[in-house]
């Protein structure tokens, strides 16, 4: 049996980069899945509903149709968030807002339509997408850092919350990731190569680290087979978090 044959999973920003990457591998293990973006993922087989993780009656109107269409809910992605560049003193309140409200308030809105269904499963698990910027500082990273600092703090704060209820909450600390928008702001670049090798070298394994990488370990953290994992942050960054390797030379 596939890992997870039987099971149904709702995935965040599933249209493209990480979140479509881990739609598809959930799909292609058995579960049926939907994903809630205002693009449709370009894979057959998935349920796409559209909504704004900003707006709690879009939240709730898009959870409602997946869950209709699953008939039930066992695993859910918070992956949708947006990215933000500069130092603390670069951008103003507004851009703060509305950062902290898809990163953070916006993953609370999608978890919170979706609880009764969570607690009504037996493999009840949640992860969330934070970032190697919540736990090493990045310059020109703030506000992108502190959104993401709040979800891992989230993350452990459901845990111990949810932990009563049968459900898991876990989270990927992705580094450098090879995804659109990734490429998007590489274009803004005065040197678009030169950053890539940048950023890439910034990595101790010397790569970007792909969507699927990251998709890997969600899933590893999903599956019923981590039923003894849960407050756990999974850093997927290619070495970046925790080794010092001595410069050559």
């Amino acid at each position: 049996m596939a890992a997870f044959d039987g099971l149904t999973a709702l995935v965040t920003g599933g249209a493209s980069g990480i979140g479509l990457a881990t739609a598809r591998r959930l799909l292609a293990e058995g579960a049926r899945v939907a994903v809630l973006d205002p693009q449709a993922p370009p894979v057959d087989g998935m349920v796409h509903v559209r909504g704004d993780v900003c707006d709690d009656a879009s939240v709730t109107a898009a959870t409602g149709s997946a869950l209709k269409s699953l008939g039930g809910l066992d695993i859910l992605v918070n992956n949708a968030g947006i990215g933000a560049q500069g130092r603390v003193d670069d951008n103003p309140d507004d851009e703060w807002h509305r950062v902290l409200d898809v990163n953070v308030v916006g993953l609370v809105r999608v978890t919170r339509a979706v609880l009764p269904q969570l607690r009504a499963s037996r493999h009840a698990a949640v992860v969330n997408v934070a970032s190697i910027a919540a736990t090493a500082g990045l310059p020109g990273r703030a506000l992108y850092s502190a959104s993401k600092g709040a979800v891992l703090s989230l993350t452990l704060a459901m845990a111990a919350d949810l932990v009563a209820d049968g459900i898991r909450v876990n989270a990927v600390n992705p580094g450098t990731v090879d995804t659109p928008w990734v490429t998007r702001l590489l274009e803004t670049a005065d040197d678009p190569e030169r950053e890539r090798a940048a950023l890439s070298a910034r990595q101790p394994h010397g790569r970007l680290v792909t969507a699927d990488e990251v998709a890997d370990a969600i899933c590893a953290l999903a599956s019923p087979g981590a039923s003894s994992v849960t407050g756990t942050a999974l850093a997927v960054d290619g070495g970046m978090a925790g080794l010092r390797l001595r410069v050559r030379g």
